[in-house]
């Protein structure tokens, strides 16, 4: 099984950090692309007991994956900033 990972691309990936901001959980969720990875993360607040979701994707794509994740933190906080609990309507 593990070689038709590395054949098909499912090699050793790290499961994505949880980082927590305002209460909200920003999980990132990058897409591999043919010119580095894709802006992607998951933003997750619990609300009246109730766990929201929202699916942020991005049209940037970043070389480094190093560079990808912090861009994803840093986009995934200016959202929660600027519309907070809209992002789920």
């Amino acid at each position: 099984m593990s070689l038709l990972k590395k054949l098909f691309g499912g090699g050793d990936t790290p499961e994505p950090s949880v980082e927590i901001y305002k209460d909200y959980r920003i999980t990132p969720t990058l897409k591999k692309e043919a010119d580095g990875y894709r802006i992607a993360a998951r933003i997750e607040k619990d609300i009246e007991g109730e766990t929201k979701a929202h699916d942020l994707i991005r049209a940037d794509t970043i070389a480094s994956h190093e560079d990808a994740l912090a861009a994803t933190i840093a986009k995934a906080k200016q959202i929660i900033d600027e519309q907070g609990d809209w992002i789920f309507r």
